[in-house]
């Protein structure tokens, strides 16, 4: 069974380290802004096995950072994260959900009703797409 819950900044950081940057220093996960915006766990088995940070932008929602274990990849934890900070996001009367996606995900957002926008752009190594969803209207 997974739940998912809201939690501090800092317990997202262990599984963005392993999943997206496991080049970096585990103490280089925190960014400044993860102070102004809401982190969700999914867990599973009382461990963390899915993360994801979103951040408010006037109507608009990024969410940054999504991770899921490599162990539990393809298992539907990501789709379950994804569609639990859509519902939140739905609440909140967001009008947009979007996302600098990894090209490689690309086809996952896609399943969900992303689509992509604007160019390709490159950043920190990775090749980045605008992936967006309009939300209906509360």
């Amino acid at each position: 069974m997974i739940i998912i819950e809201q939690v501090r900044p800092e317990h997202t950081w262990k599984l963005r380290h392993e999943v997206l940057y496991p080049n970096q220093k585990p103490n280089e996960m925190g960014m400044e802004e993860d102070n102004n915006g809401y982190h969700f766990a999914a867990f599973k088995d009382k461990w963390i096995v899915a993360v994801v940070s979103l951040f408010k932008h006037e109507s608009d929602w990024q969410f940054r950072k999504f991770a899921v274990a490599e162990e539990v990849q393809g298992q539907g934890l990501g789709a379950q994260l994804l569609q639990y900070i859509t519902e939140f996001v739905e609440r909140e009367q967001g009008e947009l959900l979007w996302c600098n996606a990894r090209l490689s995900a690309i086809g996952f957002y896609n399943k969900f009703g992303f689509s992509a926008v604007g160019e390709v752009f490159h950043k920190n190594g990775f090749d980045y797409i605008i992936m967006q969803k309009h939300l209906p209207a509360q």
